[in-house]
C-alpha cells in the first residue's frame, strides 16, 4: 500500500528569500529553442589532395598549341556514350538535376562540323563569354562523330578533356535526347567572381 502524500511543511521567511533570490538572478533567462545537445565529433581539418593526372590546372597546351584530352585514344569515347564529370565536391543532386536537363542553358555553342584545331578557341572564346556575362550553364553541340570514320568522334573526346582541364568549369554531362542526347553537353560553370 502507498502511504499518502503528506502536504508540504509551510514554507519559512527564509525558504522564500532564497526563491525570491532565485527567481530574480533568472528572471532574464529564455528557454532553449533546441535541448538536444550536439555529441557529433567535430569534423576533421581539411586536408589537400594530391592533384592527379585527371585534374591539371589550367590548360596544359602541346607543342602545336592544342591541349591533348585525356584519352589519348580517340576510340576510347564512342559516338552513343553519354559523358560525364564533376570536381570533387559538386553535390550529387546538383549532377543529376544536370544530367536530367533541368539547369536552362544561358548560352549555346554548336561545333558540328569543325576540325580540333577550329574548335578549340571557339570553345574557349564561348566559356570567357559565359563567365562575362555571368551564364552558369552553357550548351556544347559537339556531335556524335558518326562521320569519323572508324577512328570515332573527334570532337566529342576533345571537347571532354578540354572541358575537364578547365578550372571554371564544375560540372558537365551529356544533354536529354530532346537538347541534343550523347552529341551535346550541358556544362555548369562556377560563379564568376565579384567585383
Amino acid at each position: 500500500m502507498s502511504r499518502p502524500e503528506e502536504p508540504d511543511p509551510p514554507a519559512s521567511e527564509e525558504d522564500e528569500d532564497e526563491h525570491a533570490l532565485f527567481r530574480r538572478a533568472v528572471a532574464d533567462v529564455r528557454p532553449l529553442a533546441n535541448d538536444r545537445a550536439d555529441t557529433r565529433p567535430p569534423p576533421p581539418p581539411p586536408r589537400p589532395r594530391p592533384r592527379g593526372e585527371d585534374e591539371p590546372v589550367g590548360e596544359r597546351p602541346l607543342p602545336d598549341g592544342l591541349p591533348e584530352p585525356p584519352c589519348a585514344d580517340p576510340a576510347a569515347v564512342e559516338s552513343d556514350e553519354a559523358l560525364l564529370y564533376c570536381r570533387p565536391g559538386v553535390q550529387r543532386r546538383v549532377v543529376r538535376r544536370l544530367r536530367r536537363g533541368r539547369y536552362t542553358p544561358g548560352a549555346d555553342l554548336d561545333l558540328h562540323g569543325l576540325t580540333r584545331r577550329e574548335a578549340h578557341p571557339r570553345l574557349d572564346a564561348f566559356i570567357a563569354e559565359c563567365r562575362r556575362r555571368g551564364i552558369r550553364c552553357a550548351r556544347i553541340v559537339h556531335g556524335k562523330g558518326q562521320r569519323s570514320a572508324e577512328s570515332g568522334p573527334v570532337l566529342k573526346g576533345a571537347v571532354d578533356g578540354w572541358l575537364r582541364r578547365r578550372e571554371e568549369v564544375l560540372a558537365f554531362a551529356s544533354a536529354p535526347a530532346a537538347h541534343g542526347g550523347t552529341g551535346a553537353v550541358y556544362v555548369l560553370l562556377r560563379a564568376p567572381p565579384e567585383g
